[in-house]
């Protein structure tokens, strides 16, 4: 059932902007600017002010007095002036929902798990793999087996790099593509959601993967300016494959679902 909007007497809405039911908003919150969307489940703290074309994606969370410039994805918490993403929420729905972060997953207890071992994620059939590390006096190496140690074989390959810290990467799902992520150097956040659970992953080590399987939607945030993500994929590039809204993907999942 969908739930009455609770917004504040003393908020700015200009007559343009687009409310969807369900939405939170605070005292003193401003909409400054046409083309303004508040998708349904958002939550907007007090003080907080929403920039002209800016779209406030599902079930987002927008902290006290920040500045929202560009849109913000759904589920994502933002802060600051100018706002960026720093965490995501833990469930969807209204301001009764959890609020918490997603279940982060700490790599580092598995340091001196035997390998290669698989540890799963609960979201979905996503899973981190513990590859093999050979270190000798003229140093180190890690090495997967395809396919017996790595999930899939991969039909491509790309890296990505250079990714200023407030961007974020991935924000789509795949309807066949797999995918394989290892953090090459530095460290970035994998943030793993199959439309009920989600889980993040700090990879910050190169024996150490994430499996992402078709139909999860994945993101990559929080790079540091050192970082470089290898994924392998299980398919060629396949425009068709893609989901790239969290609405087409929720759609998606219920269409499989019936």
């Amino acid at each position: 059932m969908t739930q009455a909007s609770k917004i504040a007497s003393d908020c700015v809405i200009p007559s343009s902007a687009v409310l969807s039911p369900d939405i939170t908003m605070a005292d003193r919150v401003v909409l400054a600017g046409e083309g303004i969307v508040i998708c349904s489940g958002a939550r907007l703290d007090a003080a907080s002010v929403i920039g002209e074309n800016v779209t406030v994606g599902q079930s987002a969370w927008v902290r006290a007095g920040a500045v929202v410039l560009k849109s913000v994805p759904p589920n994502a918490i933002v802060e600051g002036n100018p706002a960026q993403v720093v965490g995501y929420r833990n469930t969807s729905g209204s301001e009764s929902a959890d609020l918490s972060a997603p279940r982060h997953l700490d790599i580092h207890q598995f340091i001196d798990t035997p390998r290669p071992s698989q540890v799963p994620l609960g979201v979905g059939d996503s899973a981190l793999y513990l590859m093999r590390k050979v270190t000798d006096a003229r140093g180190s190496l890690t090495v997967g087996e395809v396919p017996t140690e790595v999930p899939f074989l991969p039909k491509r390959y790309f890296t990505v790099f250079d990714v200023p810290s407030v961007e974020l990467r991935g924000e789509h799902a795949h309807k066949q593509c797999q995918q394989f992520l290892i953090c090459l150097h530095g460290s970035c956040r994998v943030l793993l959601d199959d439309g009920a659970q989600r889980c993040e992953v700090t990879l910050d080590r190169p024996e150490m993967g994430v499996f992402m399987p078709e139909m999860i939607w994945g993101t990559q945030y929080r790079y540091s300016p050192d970082a470089v993500l290898l994924v392998f994929a299980s398919r060629p590039y396949e425009a068709e494959d893609y989901l790239r809204t969290y609405d087409e993907f929720l759609a998606e999942l219920e269409r499989r679902n019936t």
